[in-house]
């Protein structure tokens, strides 16, 4: 494995690249970062070169300004589209996979830039906006924004991971994990105000151009979690899928299925991606 930052608007990335083959661009849930692919990144890297990032103002990687404006989907998105363009040999297609706010990302990259992607696997985005009763999980959001600010970040996500009816489970103690985890460890529980302060209200308010998407429907797969059926973190990716006139993909584990059950959703993803990868060879 080795790392790298690329310098784009207003930022500098930092990224971490192993394996070899076509790229595949790994995108964090809100907060996240490179490290939290780590127990599945090898068997991908095995067939793919398999490019994590750490997303503008988290962890490694820095922002030119200090003053922090919105985290939206859109301008991550160009960032992630700027590594594509680095990374990806002229001619050839990416595959990516996004997770919670990271697959609304890949969404809006999938939509914006489809001649540069072959596959996007979307895995439970939190597009809360294009539910029936979005109006209620907008003052849902902002009852955990305004937690935020009265009583921190602690409780706020604890009540956004209750109302969402995520599975995720509490945070390990640092001191008791390996230096490479214990270091991702800290900087997500670092990244979380931040988290909560730039991003959640806007990731969760995005809407996808779905006309766009319904163009390349081909290069979608929408995935939620076998655990997380009937909730909120749920119900966009489903919502979504039906829109286009898609299957919903069902992957093992919860909303962070990847670290729940890592092998069998590791295999899921090997087999759409290299289903797909067969199909242009």
């Amino acid at each position: 494995m080795r790392s790298d930052t690329i310098k784009v608007p207003g930022a500098t990335i930092f990224y971490e690249v192993r394996g070899s083959g076509p790229v595949l661009l790994m995108l964090a849930g809100s907060g996240g970062d490179a490290v939290i692919f780590d127990q599945i990144a090898e068997p991908l890297a095995e067939h793919f070169t398999v490019v994590a990032i750490d997303p503008r103002g988290y962890s490694h990687s820095t922002l030119d300004n200090p003053e922090r404006g919105d985290l939206t989907a859109e301008v991550l998105s160009d960032d992630a589209y700027r590594i594509l363009e680095h990374l990806t040999p002229a001619g050839e297609d990416a595959y990516v996979f996004g997770g919670s706010g990271g697959a609304a990302v890949a969404l809006d990259l999938l939509a914006r830039h489809p001649e540069r992607i072959r596959l996007v696997i979307a895995h439970e985005p939190p597009l809360f906006g294009i539910l029936p009763d979005a109006a209620e999980h907008r003052a849902f959001v902002e009852e955990v924004y305004q937690l935020f600010r009265t009583e921190g970040p602690a409780a706020a996500g604890a009540r956004f991971v209750e109302g969402v009816g995520a599975t995720m489970k509490g945070f390990p103690n640092p001191d008791d994990l390996p230096p490479r985890t214990a270091g991702l460890i800290r900087r997500i529980l670092a990244n979380v105000p931040l988290m909560m302060a730039h991003e959640l209200r806007p990731i969760t308010s995005y809407l996808p151009d779905e006309a766009a998407l319904a163009a390349v429907s081909d290069r979608l797969v929408l995935g939620a979690g076998d655990l997380t059926r009937g909730k909120l973190s749920h119900l966009p990716a489903a919502a979504l899928a039906a829109n286009l006139g898609l299957p919903l993909t069902v992957f093992p584990g919860g909303h962070s299925g990847f670290t729940d059950e890592p092998a069998a959703f590791t295999q899921l993803m090997l087999d759409l991606l290299l289903g797909a990868r067969s199909a242009t060879s």
